[in-house]
């Protein structure tokens, strides 16, 4: 008989507390783990600033400021006490109760007769069901007391127990409810039920709703449903990259965020907008959330963050944080619009955000400690170069603007023209396992874009991308965009294999007879000046003039042939019909033999009887179809 068993409910709640405790050991994670893991790396001193800050926010002591986690530390704290208790519980009551006669009726292992007809005696009369109403816990306990008593005394179950453990004798399984006995004690039987109640309907439907309302708002890329639908209103063929930033700042994510609500805070982004309406395309949109986050990001990407106060600050670092996810999700919506225009503006947005520099900055303030003023000796004069590409190809004896540096802001700049990109572009138009070299119409065609690394040694990764200005580490990537001379996206994806050769295959159908080119476009997902566009020409044929295909008369007999299904469905058909013919077969014989006995005058009368009442329920029938008739009669003469 299965009980109710204080050990094994142990063991159940030891099993659940550590599926909550082993996970948390990102506690230890997140307090010392690795500055690599973190992306706290400081390549040049330009990357310290950074690194520190990632540092400090990211691990050690600071996490405990989040309420997620200082929540999680206060649940864990006590489940690990219940941990140990459970664990001591365990080890000095370790086995799952079995059955065990002497221990039942409270004895000493290898006690005599009498001792066992004196404690049986005791023992049932406290537990016997007359004295104890309504408790099935000493209702169960009498049962065991009564089994115990039987297989000390019986001499077969005596035999059993002493054989197999269980005076019924040999058992299968042995198990018991892993659950504590106070659930069936009559004075807990309230509180039981109200927690049942409360967990049942209170804990489990908040806890599902809670979980659905939060999911339900999220789609991909862990973007808003709400971002998605702005997105869509705002980005077109026509969108431009400075009307990029306020519809970036509409987001849902930063919607509760940048609600200013004192006086202070909108007084310091009327300020902050001053500066930064320069720079601004004329806002579109007035509401103070939009407004913020558009100045917000201005002042960043203009690079005027030292006005901003510390709470806006914060809210700025919030936007960033998100800016990349955001924008993978506004590049997928002109994607679904078939914008290659306006997914090329997205990119390189991203770009601009990724380096924190605007549309009309020079590409080599991507280089560390560069300001205006080293970017125009830079560029001007012999040797002066207008693109970082140039800047990285030059020796560094011949680089200019370095001349106010220090050697250690020298080595920074050197060892960052070592860290951009240096990428070679490779692409081809064939049709796999065709005959010959052309491309007929309906062919699958494959455009192969091959992305090799210069900067890297063979089997090296591409690491971390150089952005001291972004507060977030962001992984190197490349955009890969074929579309039609029209603006037609065919194909745009995002490469974020960090091989040194990385190959990417665009497949689409053949068009129509004719010649045809296409723009094949591949962009960094993270600096500047390093895009590449080509052109892809093809050239279709006309498939009639193709031989015709012949099939092989064996693969014609193979499409004859039945499929497994519509074996299986044949064979119950022809099981069917043997059955109804077994039946009809049976009815037959029946009928045969009723047709040979002579019916009772019995019989005769309730036949007789039968047969009355079917011809006065047939008139009736009929009568009420004529009426039936009559009346439908009636309807179509209307």
């Amino acid at each position: 008989m299965l009980q109710y068993d204080d050990s094994a409910a142990a063991f159940v709640a030891l099993s659940f507390v550590t599926i909550y405790i082993v996970p948390c050991k990102l506690l230890h994670v997140a307090l010392f783990s690795s500055d690599e893991e973190i992306g706290a790396i400081s390549r040049t001193t330009a990357e310290k600033e950074k690194a520190a800050k990632l540092k400090k926010t990211s691990k050690g002591l600071k996490t405990l400021n989040s309420p997620w986690f200082l929540a999680n530390l206060v649940i864990t704290i006590l489940l690990t006490a219940l941990f140990l208790w459970l664990f001591l519980s365990v080890q000095s009551n370790g086995e799952v109760n079995s059955f065990d006669p002497f221990h039942i009726l409270d004895l000493d292992t290898g006690a005599d007769m009498k001792e066992i007809k004196k404690a049986y005696k005791k023992m049932s009369l406290k537990f016997h069901p007359d004295k104890n109403p309504n408790n099935p816990q000493a209702e169960a306990t009498f049962m065991m007391v009564a089994k115990a008593y039987e297989a000390l005394t019986d001499p077969t179950a005596k035999e059993n127990y002493e054989k197999y453990g269980n005076p019924d004798g040999k058992q299968s399984l042995a198990v018991s409810i892993g659950l504590p006995e106070f659930l069936l004690n009559v004075d807990n039987r309230n509180f039981v039920l109200l927690s049942y109640l409360i967990i049942m309907v209170g804990v489990i439907p908040m806890a599902v709703w809670s979980y659905y309302s939060n999911s339900s708002k999220f789609g991909e890329k862990d973007v808003m449903y709400d971002s998605y639908a702005w997105f869509h209103h705002n980005l077109n063929e026509h969108i431009l990259i400075k009307s990029l930033p306020e519809v970036l700042s509409g987001s849902a994510e930063f919607r509760e965020r940048n609600m200013t609500k004192t006086v202070e805070g909108k007084q310091e982004i009327g300020k902050i907008l001053v500066k930064a309406k320069p720079h601004m395309q004329k806002p579109q949109f007035q509401h103070p959330v939009v407004l913020k986050g558009n100045v917000l990001l201005h002042a960043y990407l203009t690079r005027q963050t030292d006005v901003l106060s510390e709470a806006s600050q914060e809210d700025l670092n919030f936007m960033l944080r998100y800016s990349s996810s955001l924008i993978d999700a506004m590049i997928s919506v002109c994607k679904h619009q078939e914008s290659l225009a306006a997914a090329l503006n997205c990119i390189k947005f991203g770009q601009y955000v990724a380096q924190g520099m605007w549309m009309k900055d020079s590409e080599l303030l991507q280089l560390p400690h560069f300001t205006s003023a080293e970017v125009a000796h830079a560029t001007k004069g012999k040797n002066g170069v207008k693109t970082i590409k140039d800047y990285i190809a030059l020796d560094n004896d011949s680089k200019k603007g370095l001349a106010d540096f220090s050697d250690a802001q020298k080595e920074d700049i050197f060892k960052t023209c070592t860290l951009l990109p240096d990428v070679t572009i490779e692409s081809k138009v064939f049709v796999d396992d065709d005959e010959d070299s052309n491309v007929y119409e309906g062919d699958l065609c494959t455009v192969a874009v091959t992305i090799t690394r210069n900067n890297l040694e063979d089997g090296e990764k591409a690491g971390l991308v150089h952005a001291p200005r972004f507060p977030f580490p962001k992984r190197e990537a490349w955009w890969v965009a074929l579309g039609t001379t029209q603006g037609k996206i065919i194909s745009i994806d995002k490469v974020t294999s960090p091989n040194k050769v990385v190959e990417h295959k665009i497949k689409f159908l053949a068009p129509k007879t004719g010649t045809y080119e296409f723009e094949l476009h591949v962009l960094s997902n993270a600096y500047v000046g390093f895009d590449f566009s080509d052109s892809v020409e093809l050239k279709t044929l006309d498939a009639s003039v193709l031989p015709e295909y012949k099939i092989h008369p064996d693969d014609a007999e193979l499409d004859d042939e039945p499929t497994l299904f519509e074996e299986m469905m044949n064979a119950n058909i022809e099981d069917d019909s043997d059955s109804e013919e077994e039946e009809d077969s049976d009815s037959d014989d029946e009928s045969e033999e009723g047709g040979i006995r002579e019916l009772t005058a019995a019989e005769r009368k309730k036949q007789e009887l039968q047969n009355a009442r079917k011809k006065a329920a047939s008139a009736a029938g009929d009568d009420s179809d004529s009426d039936d008739d009559s009346d439908v009669e009636e309807v179509h003469a209307d």
